[in-house]
């Protein structure tokens, strides 16, 4: 029997468009756990919230879901900057941030599921585009817009944030916070504030993740549960605090994933892709581009 070629080319180009995708919803994880070392396990519920918002905001206005998320990125920037400061002051502050912290954010978790399962139900919402059922086809090779469009913006959203961490002084005093708090102390630049700001960017990226996810599929209040361990995966594999790796890591579990739902089935994704973050890290603990 021929080895399927034209198969694996459409599951490679999938898995392609999920590591798109994924690198949106494990951006904000890179910056909040690898650089601040917040272990934010709530942020796929900003994720679903961010879904929510564009599904009401569609369906009572009929704008683009992609245009709801931006337009929610100061709400979800001052929402990250607020609950950061709550943070500080009850956890951080206090050197509590270890487990009560981690507990503060399980809560936030919680909460956020269980108000929307009260709001909306446990029904599963979707919203109108005009790019969400057409497919752009290149001979056998299949495109769809619903996977396409997510996976072309988040590589946007992806450099412009690394621009904007690389090119002006905030972002590079967010890269100095991660590295040596206490340096950056000694240079006149307040630390909290510093790190208020980038908990805000990643909390702000889940705007733009929660648009993505509910063009890719219909969404339910529970959908962010499936990616807690992704998220920290990626962030892990590509090394902390490193948004490049962050990329590298989200587009190669991204194609270990599809080849293997395409030849093994769906059930076989999450074991293999979570193997595959095991070997790596044997080999380069320290992540693909970790110090």
């Amino acid at each position: 029997m021929d080895f399927p070629i034209q198969l694996l080319i459409n599951a490679i180009i999938a898995g392609i468009l999920l590591g798109g995708f994924y690198v949106a919803v494990t951006v904000g994880i890179s910056i909040s756990f690898g650089m601040l070392d917040i272990v934010n396990i709530a942020h796929p519920a900003f994720i679903i919230l961010g879904s929510y918002l564009a599904y009401i905001i569609n369906q009572s206005y009929g704008l683009d879901p992609v245009l709801v998320g931006l337009l929610m990125l100061p709400v979800f920037y001052a929402l990250g900057a607020v609950i950061y400061e709550v943070y500080y002051l009850s956890f951080e502050k206090r050197g509590q941030e270890a487990l009560r912290g981690l507990a503060f954010f399980f809560g936030i978790l919680f909460i956020t599921e269980v108000g929307l399962i009260l709001v909306f139900g446990v029904d599963y919402r979707y919203v109108d585009a005009a790019y969400i059922g057409p497919t752009l086809r290149f001979g056998f090779v299949d495109l769809p817009y619903r996977m396409l469009v997510p996976c072309v913006l988040s590589l946007v959203m992806f450099a412009v944030l690394q621009l904007y961490l690389s090119r002006t002084f905030m972002g590079r005093a967010i890269m100095a916070v991660a590295q040596d708090q206490q340096a950056l102390s000694l240079m006149a630049a307040n630390p909290i504030k510093i790190k208020r700001v980038a908990f805000g960017i990643s909390i702000a990226t889940a705007a733009m993740a929660g648009a993505f996810l509910i063009i890719i599929q219909p969404v339910e209040p529970s959908v962010g549960r499936e990616y807690i361990g992704r998220v920290f995966a990626i962030c892990v594999l590509g090394g902390l605090g490193s948004l490049p790796g962050t990329v590298i890591g989200a587009l190669l579990l991204g194609i270990v994933e599809s080849i293997t739902a395409t030849f093994y089935g769906p059930s076989w994704a999450p074991a293999v892709s979570f193997g595959f973050l095991l070997l790596t890290l044997a080999f380069r603990p320290q992540g693909i581009l970790g110090r």
